[in-house]
């Protein structure tokens, strides 16, 4: 059994739903309890959350570290997790969805990877969805998935791995990916702390997740995804899966539209300061093929999302200097990275 430190991060803002079942999902971790602690930020949560870890840090603090922050602002959620990043002392550190529940052997078997391979920067779980109302009916379900990690197109297209698809064993192989996914992914704190522009807080909140695991990449850490770490995420936005155009706008009309807007932005930002140029010229016609079929969707029945443009030019200058520092700190060839565009 390995003795390496694990810290548990979890940022949250109005989780009184999820965060008992979430937290009490790592107290029921098999990896031992004096090698586990437990970092919580509080976004200035509005409902019972605060109220509900308060009681819970006195029920964990007899088994594991337990550390409660408050903000008195919604900071965002990768922020969040930099300023939590302050306070971790472990090797190896999670970031934490409150709308997450870990299976019990999730710490054990993630450190065991992680342990066998000092150039892993991330892990990825084999990520189930579930709901919460269903929680307590039975088992979790190991049933659909809900991600395998980031999968990246030559269009520049970013799609959850599996996601929506029922489990026959198809990812049932550890292997390296492009990038794991924000919902719950296992770090080497040491690949974190490398990765000198960490979060962007220009990015409030939405894909910010790629950003990090695109630099880490580009700064030369591997992202593997291993099967028999397993978790469960309720996501919220993609409950009904589309299966025609119809249903992918009434799906998209779901998700509120800060949200789109922020996404619109945040990936173009991504790519704008992660990616090679070299590459970008390479597969420009998918990319240009790519962004035409979105804007026209946009004006036709999202105009509202086209908003986030004037942003987006306001702040490019800000995200132009961010790139020069990335650029400074990459040791990946743009050979090397092209193998991740499908």
């Amino acid at each position: 059994m390995s003795n390496s430190l694990t810290s548990i991060n979890l940022v949250v803002f109005n989780g009184e739903r999820y965060v008992r079942r979430c937290l009490d999902s790592v107290l029921t971790q098999t990896y031992p309890h004096e090698l586990i602690e437990i970092n919580i930020l509080d976004n200035n949560s509005t409902d019972t959350t605060k109220k509900i870890v308060g009681e819970l840090a006195g029920e964990f603090s007899d088994f594991l570290k337990f550390n409660f922050i408050e903000s008195n602002k919604n900071v965002g959620m990768w922020p969040g997790h930099e300023e939590l990043l302050k306070s971790s002392t472990g090797e190896y550190v999670v970031f934490l969805s409150v709308d997450v529940i870990l299976d019990k052997d999730f710490i054990s078997n993630a450190v065991r990877v992680m342990d066998k391979d000092a150039k892993i920067g991330a892990l990825q779980s084999k990520t189930y969805s579930y709901e919460v109302e269903n929680v307590g009916k039975g088992d979790l379900p190991k049933k659909i998935i809900d991600t395998c990690g980031f999968q990246a197109f030559k269009s520049r297209r970013i799609i959850n791995i599996g996601h929506g698809e029922i489990d026959n064993g198809q990812f049932n192989q550890e292997k390296e990916i492009f990038a794991v996914e924000g919902a719950v992914p296992f770090f080497r704190k040491k690949a974190l702390e490398s990765c000198k522009v960490m979060n962007d807080h220009d990015m409030f909140w939405y894909a910010e997740d790629l950003d990090v695991a695109w630099r880490m990449r580009v700064f030369g850490w591997k992202q593997v995804f291993a099967p028999d770490v397993i978790a469960w995420h309720d996501r919220q936005t993609t409950k009904n899966l589309r299966k025609t155009f119809s249903d992918f706008i009434k799906t998209r009309r779901q998700i509120p539209l800060r949200k789109r807007r922020l996404e619109w932005r945040n990936i173009r930002f991504t790519v704008i300061k992660n990616d090679y140029i070299i590459n970008v010229l390479k597969d420009l016609p998918f990319i240009l093929k790519r962004e035409v079929m979105m804007m026209g969707y946009l004006l036709i029945f999202e105009p509202k999302v086209l908003g986030e443009m004037a942003v987006f030019f306001r702040l490019l200058p800000k995200i132009l200097k961010k790139r020069k520092q990335i650029v400074n700190n990459r040791v990946v060839s743009p050979e090397e990275m092209r193998k991740w565009f499908i």
